[in-house]
C-alpha cells in the first residue's frame, strides 16, 4: 500500500535550499548550476545499460557520483533511450525503490527520482526521494502531479514528443522552440494553479526525446529564452546521439562533448544540468566560473 503523502518525512532543510540554488529566469547563480548525477538501475539505457541493476553496485555508483561532486542524484528504473521497450510497474518499483532507500539512510543529499507512474512516485517518496522528474510530464499521473503541489514536493517538467519506442520516427513542429516552450510553461502555470511554487517547478526541454538534430540545436540554442520565462531549467545532453552525429563519436567517446554542452548550458542560465560524468563537468564548470566572474577591465 502507498504511504500517504500526509505521513512522509519533510525535508525543510532541502526545501529551503532549492529556494536558494534555483534561480527564477536570472541566469546562472553565482556558483553556477547544480550537477545532476545519472543512475540508470536499467540493463538497457543507451550508454550505461546493464552496469548496476544489481543493488549493491547502484548504491556503489551513487557514492562515486556524491564522491566526484554531484549536487542531485537522479534515479531512473526504466529507459527512456529511443526505441526502447515499456516494462512493468512492478519491475521498475523493485528496480528503484531498494536503492532509493538505501541512499537516503547513508545521506541526506537530494535525491530525483525519474518515473512516470503514480504508485512508484508515492513509494519513492516515502523511501526518501525528494524531487520528481518525469519525462511525461506527468501526464500518466495527474492525481499525483496534484498532490506534488500542494505538498510543495518539487517536480521536474520534461517535454517528449510521442514515446521512446518510437518517438524519434521523424518527429515534426511547426515551430519547435515555440511548441516545446509553451508547453513546458502551460504545464508550471498548471502546477502553479495547484500552489506549488515556482523555484520549485524545473522545466526540462527533453534534447533528444521527440526531436530531431535540427530541433535539439534549435532548443539548445534558445535556452536563455526559456530561462527567461521564470523557471528553473534542466538541461541533459549527456552523452546523448545528437553528439555521436555532430562529433562522428561513439557513446563511449562522448564526455567532450557533454561537457562542452554542460558549458553552454550553464552560460545560457540553466539551473541544473544533468550528466553522467560529473567530475569532468564539474571542472570545467570550475574554470568558466572562475573566467566569468572577472571583473571587467578597460
Amino acid at each position: 500500500m502507498s504511504t500517504p503523502f500526509s505521513c512522509l518525512p519533510a525535508r525543510p532543510r532541502w526545501q529551503q535550499q532549492l529556494r536558494q540554488v534555483l534561480p527564477l529566469g536570472e541566469g546562472a547563480a553565482p556558483s553556477g548550476p547544480l550537477v545532476m548525477g545519472i543512475l540508470n538501475i536499467t540493463p538497457d539505457s543507451f550508454y550505461d545499460g546493464g552496469a548496476y541493476v544489481r543493488p549493491q553496485r547502484a548504491l556503489h555508483h551513487a557514492r562515486h557520483l556524491l564522491a566526484a561532486g554531484a549536487d542531485i542524484i537522479d534515479i531512473g528504473g526504466e529507459s527512456s533511450r529511443p526505441g526502447a521497450a515499456s516494462i512493468s510497474e512492478s519491475e521498475e518499483f523493485d528496480r528503484v525503490i531498494p536503492t532509493i532507500e538505501a541512499l537516503r539512510n547513508e545521506s541526506d543529499t537530494m535525491i530525483s527520482l525519474d518515473t512516470s507512474r503514480s504508485r512508484v512516485m508515492r513509494a519513492g517518496l516515502a523511501a526518501g526521494a525528494d524531487l520528481i522528474n518525469d519525462i511525461r510530464a506527468f501526464a500518466q499521473a495527474p492525481d499525483v502531479l496534484t498532490e506534488l503541489c500542494q505538498r510543495g514536493v518539487p517536480v521536474c517538467v520534461v517535454h517528449m514528443q510521442g514515446e521512446p519506442a518510437s518517438m524519434q520516427h521523424d518527429p515534426r513542429y511547426v515551430n519547435v522552440v515555440a511548441d516545446v516552450f509553451d508547453f513546458l510553461e502551460e504545464r508550471a502555470r498548471h502546477c502553479i494553479g495547484q500552489g506549488l511554487s515556482p523555484n520549485k517547478i524545473v522545466l526540462d526541454p527533453g534534447i533528444g526525446f521527440g526531436k530531431s538534430l535540427a530541433h535539439n540545436l534549435a532548443l539548445l540554442h534558445a535556452l536563455p529564452a526559456l530561462v527567461a520565462r521564470g523557471f528553473p531549467v534542466l538541461a541533459g545532453v549527456s552523452r546523448k546521439s545528437m553528439l555521436g552525429t555532430l562529433t562522428g563519436r561513439t557513446v563511449e567517446q562522448r564526455l567532450h562533448g557533454s561537457v562542452a554542452a554542460a558549458l553552454h548550458a550553464a552560460q545560457a542560465g540553466a539551473a541544473i544540468v544533468r550528466v553522467h560524468d560529473v567530475a569532468p563537468t564539474i571542472d570545467a564548470l570550475k574554470v568558466w566560473q572562475a573566467i566569468a566572474m572577472q571583473p571587467a577591465r578597460h
